[in-house]
């Protein structure tokens, strides 16, 4: 899917992991300013964002992250819990 291991035992440390380019820490700080409520994308954000992206691809990448936003709360609502897909492999949980 993209992602290995250590990126998924890094990503609390998102920010401070070498296991990251800097462009995919660039689009985790996204997500995470999209995930706020409400949601606060700075003007810096978006300006780092315009050094690497395009608009079609900043628009692409911000629609994925909405849905993913919008599944993950709408799963909520409903109690809908993890299926077992990932055989107990991870279970990354937020620092803190």
């Amino acid at each position: 899917m993209g992602i290995d291991e250590q990126q998924l035992l890094d990503l609390p440390r998102y920010q401070t992991s070498a296991a990251f380019s800097p462009l995919e820490r660039l689009v985790l700080d996204l997500s995470v300013a999209m995930a706020r409520t409400p949601a606060d994308v700075p003007a810096e954000l978006r300006a780092r964002l315009d050094q690497h992206l395009d608009q079609a691809q900043q628009v692409e990448l911000a629609a994925a992250i909405a849905w993913e936003n919008y599944r993950a709360r709408f799963n909520r609502v409903f109690g809908v819990r993890p299926a077992g897909f990932s055989e107990g492999a991870f279970c990354v949980l937020p620092e803190g």
